[in-house]
């Protein structure tokens, strides 16, 4: 039995709405013993955009430290099994095969979520390996998902807020910063990165209503650019520390951040892991056979970006790459808002070329991609022929790969 044909069993089980509610989970948590319960200390991460890399910062930094870390993320890019990292290491198959098996029995068919199976199956792993901290990426919004079943985790961690998922979290930034809120815990510390003035607003009243201290960037902890590293500080003073192994002005923020939820949860940490953190598809050099379809002074990159606000984000970033002409490759997932990620992009594009990889999970039309861009971009229409067809007009140049996380698994399964 192989693991993608136990969660295609499971999909079967998915309740006709998804309404955000953790009483399905909370159930079969019980029937399992109520693993969630017995996890060691918690960080819990919400945000819009960089709740992985901050994960990432967050174990490269206690793992440097000496610490043994559990670690659940989503979506996984190649493997399912890059969900759930058991004390350093990445489950292997027979256990996380045999956990989903009996989960599946003793959920005896109750609708259910593939989601809030594996959440389950990640708690009873993490609850039956020792470790020092488990870091929990929320997978979609904050109050109504499934990692919220933790009722008193050491710290909670809120990154960059942004438009995304408006079908199931809400039409506005206020909407789905409420949304996202919802992890906060009463008594327990909350880190929050730098947000627009309302999403701040909001964070800081629904800290305040459930008396959770806030530690809020500019307010109570910065992180700031120093020569060849960065410097932190917070109420204990300074302190400088590597640049971050992940490229982009923006990471910065995470890395900050993860510094400021490890201090709060009072758990040992060594900032000189941030210069060694890894995290795929975030800003990711290329060198393999994608690559090799490029002049040798080309760089190609990958980035997982795929909403407004990453949009936004990596327009910053193509500004810091102005010295060479920048092609974008995009795909997109359906009911993403496609126009809105692409605007900031467009004007600092060389060219646009328009993908769909035939395993790209939900992948939106390339003519949709093309109409959403104004019809700039050109059909590619998979990945390897856009990278052919880009016109090469001598001197070096930079690809970026980006739209969509399950696009991003396809490229690294392609190179």
């Amino acid at each position: 039995m192989s693991i993608e044909a136990i969660t295609t069993r499971l999909e079967r089980l998915h309740p006709r709405l998804i309404d955000l509610s953790l009483d399905r989970l909370q159930s079969l948590l019980h029937r399992l013993g109520n693993p969630q319960q017995r996890l060691p200390p918690v960080i819990h991460v919400a945000g819009t955009n960089g709740k992985g890399s901050t994960c990432a910062f967050i174990r490269a930094m206690a793992e440097a430290a000496g610490l043994r870390v559990h670690v659940y993320t989503s979506p996984h890019l190649v493997r399912f099994n890059e969900r759930i990292r058991l004390a350093g290491n990445l489950v292997p198959d027979e256990s996380l095969i045999a956990t989903l098996e009996r989960i599946e029995r003793i959920n005896a068919g109750a609708p259910i979520t593939v989601f809030e199976v594996i959440t389950a199956a990640a708690f009873d792993l993490f609850a039956a390996t020792p470790a020092d901290l488990c870091i929990l990426e929320v997978g979609l919004g904050g109050r109504g998902d499934a990692t919220n079943v933790i009722e008193a985790p050491a710290a909670c961690a809120i990154t960059s807020i942004s438009l995304d998922h408006r079908e199931l979290l809400g039409p506005t930034v206020e909407v789905i910063a409420d949304e996202k809120a919802g992890i906060i815990k009463p008594t327990i510390p909350v880190v929050i990165g730098a947000q627009p003035l309302p999403v701040t607003d909001i964070l800081l009243g629904r800290a305040a209503e459930r008396h959770a201290p806030a530690l809020l960037r500019g307010r109570d902890w910065d992180i700031a650019p120093a020569p060849g590293s960065l410097r932190y500080s917070d109420a204990a003073g300074n302190a400088i520390v590597p640049v971050p192994s992940l490229p982009g002005q923006f990471q910065q923020d995470n890395a900050g951040i993860a510094i400021t939820a490890l201090r709060a949860a009072g758990l040992r940490h060594d900032p000189a892991g941030l210069a060694h953190a890894e995290w795929p598809a975030r800003l990711q050099r290329l060198h393999g056979r994608l690559a090799a379809l490029l002049p040798a002074d080309w760089q190609l990159w990958l980035d997982g970006g795929h909403n407004p606000g990453a949009g936004v984000v990596l327009a910053d970033h193509l500004h810091s790459w102005a010295d060479q002409p920048v092609h974008v490759v995009v795909g997109m997932k359906q009911a993403k808002d496609t126009a809105e990620f692409l605007a900031p992009l467009l004007p600092l594009a060389e060219t646009v070329w328009a993908v769909q990889e035939p395993g790209q999970h939900s992948a939106l039309p390339i003519e949709a991609i093309v109409a959403a861009s104004g019809g700039v971009a050109h059909p590619g229409p998979r990945v390897a022929d856009a990278l052919r067809a880009i016109p090469r007009r001598g001197g070096p140049a930079r690809v970026l790969i980006c739209g969509s996380l399950y696009l991003a698994g396809e490229v690294l399964k392609l190179d």
